[in-house]
């Protein structure tokens, strides 16, 4: 009966974050309109973070029970499966033409994202050995995403908020963001400004309650199970919490609209390390837990990956049905491996 309850916490807490951000993102498109927001703006702030408010609301959850290994492997994993996953099949589905901006300007960012992991993670490979007060050395070993790091990464999400922003005025490339259009093309500017506060309120109580039940019903089935809590969130969590970049990508690439497919999973890789992974560590400081060093180099390795196969690939800015199949090869590798 408790592993019925935890399976049905976890469902229905991943709804209610998914239709919550929908809402939240909608309404609050439709007030910065009515404000007369530019739509640039709208696209490049409230629309982009919407299609991250389930990594943010899971991470954050989490950092503040105390649960580390779901904060940090939400994010570790969400990035994993949105490079090696979401990239791999969408390109399956259809050759994903890379514009040259995107190489230029949005794929070295997805790398120093996964760099700026890797190095805030595991401080005992960088420390070195220090004098202790016996005049003996000894090795730092203590891994932890302490405060500074985390303030550290939302000063580079500032950083790449700026340079997003410039670039999208230039007209230069193609930015990371989503188009500024309302979610999944629907026409919020001429909602009422009632109906905008309410679908606000919903959305954010979504998230909220969503939240808190997917934590819940996720440590739940982790204790049930015998299996750790990072696991869980290196696979199921971040795999949900991913659906709707999988769904958006997949459409988007069926309707030759590659680009954005694209977009979607760097911008979304880029917001859940800077913005999601910097909040929650200075919310509460995240030890590294669970999450090894084979999945920190993952995530490492799939982002070089990516940015080695669009450019120096055999077909030159455009990820191919066959090099799609290798991303997708590797995300089955790194999910037996880390299940066995």
């Amino acid at each position: 009966m408790d592993l019925l309850l935890n399976i049905f916490l976890f469902l229905i807490g991943l709804a209610a974050i998914v239709k919550g951000a929908d809402w939240l993102t909608d309404g609050a498109a439709s007030i910065a309109r009515k404000f007369g927001i530019p739509t640039l703006v709208v696209g490049l702030t409230i629309v982009a973070m919407g299609s991250s408010a389930p990594e943010l609301v899971v991470s954050v959850v989490s950092a503040i029970q105390g649960n580390v290994d779901i904060a940090l492997g939400n994010v570790v994993g969400s990035n994993i499966f949105n490079t090696l996953a979401i990239m791999g099949v969408t390109a399956m589905v259809c050759p994903i033409v890379v514009e040259r901006g995107n190489i230029r300007n949005d794929v070295p960012f997805a790398v120093l994202a996964s760099v700026a992991v890797f190095i805030t993670a595991f401080d005992s490979l960088f420390n070195g050995r220090l004098t202790n007060a016996a005049g003996t050395d000894t090795i730092m070993q203590q891994n932890i995403i302490s405060r500074t790091d985390g303030l550290l990464l939302l000063c580079m999400f500032a950083i790449f908020m700026s340079y997003t922003m410039s670039i999208a005025k230039r007209g230069n490339g193609t930015s990371t963001a989503e188009e500024p259009t309302a979610s999944d093309g629907k026409d919020t500017t001429e909602m009422p400004t009632w109906k905008c506060v309410v679908w606000i309120i919903t959305g954010l109580a979504g998230l909220i309650i969503g939240g808190n039940w997917l934590v819940g019903g996720a440590s739940g089935l982790a204790s049930m199970m015998g299996i750790s809590q990072s696991i869980i969130a290196l696979t199921i969590v971040s795999a949900g919490t991913s659906a709707p970049e999988l769904a958006a990508s997949v459409m988007a690439a069926r309707k030759g609209d590659t680009a954005m497919a694209l977009g979607n999973v760097v911008g979304s890789n880029v917001f859940n390390v800077f913005f999601v992974l910097g909040t929650a560590a200075t919310i509460h400081p995240l030890g590294i837990g669970g999450i090894t060093l084979f999945d920190i180099a993952t995530l490492l390795i799939s982002s070089l990956t990516l940015w080695a196969l669009c450019t120096f690939g055999k077909t030159h800015y455009m990820l191919t049905r066959a090099e799609g199949g290798i991303l997708a090869v590797m995300a089955v590798i790194y999910y037996v491996v880390i299940c066995l």
